[in-house]
């Protein structure tokens, strides 16, 4: 090599070690998926723009040339976001592209330094430049020396570009300084990479509760490709909406979304066929995909604090479903087709708006706990009694009028609340005494004057609340002294009641005998008279 050639390759390895790291494929791909991504969302954005300003113009009273001007806005803010969430990906995938520019450069000088022989190439000028490369790596991270002996055993073996350099080999040495910071949030780009390496190496858990810069408002496309997940947290992030793809995870079994800013779920959410346990509380959801009647495999469903006003018919396809909580939603009604979800054990509505319920809540049989606290019902269906296997039940808080009679058919039922309802509720229904499994029992603040006679047969009642309820019988005093002590009270007031009754009917019966010899003689008396 002459002493000019020479100098060339000095030039040539001064330039390449002045650039910055090489990234990853992964992250390749990811940047990759990333502009992807959005590109879709801002199409998504800007057509809800569009449906937003159709409803505007509809209304009278904004003049044509504000809307104009909001709907311009609008568009605007959507731009700039997508452009700040394309910058990181974008620098990304421009720096790839100038590596692969270099990588050619320097195959061209490899044969001109040594014309004809590929693998003298690099034992010229490209070995240079490669020994060159980890030893820049060397000096920029001395704590890790085994990764660059490890990078540098990867470029020996012989790979992918004109210099014989994969791009992970370096890139890898950057990961590795951040590998063990689990604080660090991840940006956009760094969902993606991760992704596509979870992906490529079968990952089945994925857990990013926490882990998303508030920045990161949507997934890119490529979740899609984690088909071997079968369990992923993305909960606790600010994200508003999920790709489309995620209908692509078919062997997910369970996921949690809570406390995101989830508006909707996309259509092909019902595509996740095996899922079992899936948590949307604490989002701002409105409605819910008919779709999400294909989730026939559901067994939990968490629904609870989002803005929900119906649940849909298709819900009563989840014959599977053990566990629904929907409660602090505005849930008017429940659909009829509730009764077809046979297997539900725990239904939780708790602070809706729901004013009555189906009379198919009678069919789900095996239902053992049912919350309505803070609702506005007036009344339950005469069905809760073939809620034979019910042990609670909550009504406080409505405007419960009247309990059904045949509540008393629910004989598993072992708490039992009705407090709360105000100046509505006057009475306990006469066949309370039949719920002889009843432990907890709850009236207070109603109108309850007198408790039914049959109070004093529930023999298990451990504690008995009345407070601010304007109780005659028992007495107050009585009260005080705990649950079984009004049962007893209950019990001897009815027992002294019949015996009581008893001697005013043997009275009765003797007045009405005499009474009736009386008339007797009176007769006789009359008849011995002269005429």
């Amino acid at each position: 090599m002459t002493p000019a050639t020479a100098e060339a390759v000095e030039e040539l390895t001064r330039l390449y070690r002045e650039l910055p790291p090489r990234p990853a494929v992964e992250e390749v791909e990811a940047a990759a998926a990333v502009l992807a991504s959005a590109d879709a969302e801002e199409e998504a954005r800007l057509a809800e723009i569009d449906r937003q300003e159709a409803a505007s113009r509809a209304r009278p009273g904004v003049p044509a040339e504000l809307l104009d001007v909001l709907r311009e806005a609008r568009r605007n803010a959507v731009a700039l976001r997508a452009m700040q969430q394309r910058k990181e990906a974008a620098h990304v995938v421009e720096l790839e592209r100038r590596f692969k520019v270099f990588d050619d450069l320097i195959q061209r000088a490899s044969r001109v330094v040594s014309p004809g022989d590929g693998d003298g190439a690099r034992a010229g000028g490209a070995a240079v430049v490669v020994d060159e490369v980890v030893e820049v790596e060397a000096k920029r991270r001395p704590e890790l020396a085994s990764a660059v002996a490890a990078a540098a055993t990867e470029i020996d073996r012989g790979s992918k570009g004109g210099l014989g350099l994969e791009p992970k080999a370096v890139s890898s040495l950057r990961r590795a300084t951040s590998a063990g910071n689990d604080t660090e949030k991840l940006g956009l780009i760094q969902v993606a990479s991760l992704i596509e390496s979870s992906a490529k190496k079968g990952t089945t858990e994925l857990n990013l509760r926490g882990k998303l810069v508030d920045q990161v408002e949507w997934l890119p496309v490529s979740l899609g490709k984690l088909q071997g997940v079968t369990e992923l947290d993305l909960s606790e992030n600010r994200i508003m909406a999920l790709p489309s793809t995620i209908g692509s995870l078919r062997y997910l079994t369970k996921l949690d979304l809570h406390a995101n800013q989830l508006i909707n779920l996309p259509d092909t959410f019902g595509e996740l066929s095996s899922l079992i346990d899936l948590d949307l509380r604490a989002n701002q959801l409105k409605s819910l995909p008919t779709s999400l009647g294909n989730l026939t495999s559901l067994a939990n469903l968490d629904l609870s604090s989002n803005l929900l006003r119906v649940l849909p018919d298709c819900l009563g396809k989840l014959t599977n479903l053990r566990r629904l909580i929907a409660e602090t939603n505005e849930l008017e009604e429940l659909p009829y087709t509730i009764g077809s979800c046979t297997s539900l054990v725990e239904l939780r509505l708790d602070f809706n708006q729901l004013k009555a319920l189906p009379e198919a809540i009678g069919k789900l049989e095996k239902l053992e706990i049912l919350t309505l606290h803070y609702n506005r019902i007036k009344g339950l269906p005469t069905t809760i009694g073939q809620l034979s296997r019910l042990r609670e039940l909550d009504v406080s808080f409505n405007e419960v009028e009247m309990i059904p009679e045949n509540i008393c058919f629910a004989a598993s039922l072992v708490k039992l609340n009705v407090s709360r309802n105000f100046a509505d509720l006057r009475a306990l229904p006469r066949s309370i005494g039949e719920l002889e499994m009843l432990e907890e029992l709850d009236i207070s603040s109603n109108q309850i004057r007198v408790l039914p006679d049959s109070f004093g047969n529930l023999s298990k009642l451990r504690l008995f609340h009345a407070d601010e309820t304007p109780l005659e019988v028992p007495p107050r005093e009585v009260i005080k002294l705990g649950a079984q002590e009004v049962v007893n009270y209950m019990k001897n007031m009815v027992a002294a009641r019949g015996a009581s009754q008893k001697e005013t009917d043997k009275k009765s019966f003797w007045t009405w005998l005499r009474s009736l010899f009386g008339c007797c003689k009176n007769d006789q008396g009359l008849a011995s008279l002269p005429v």
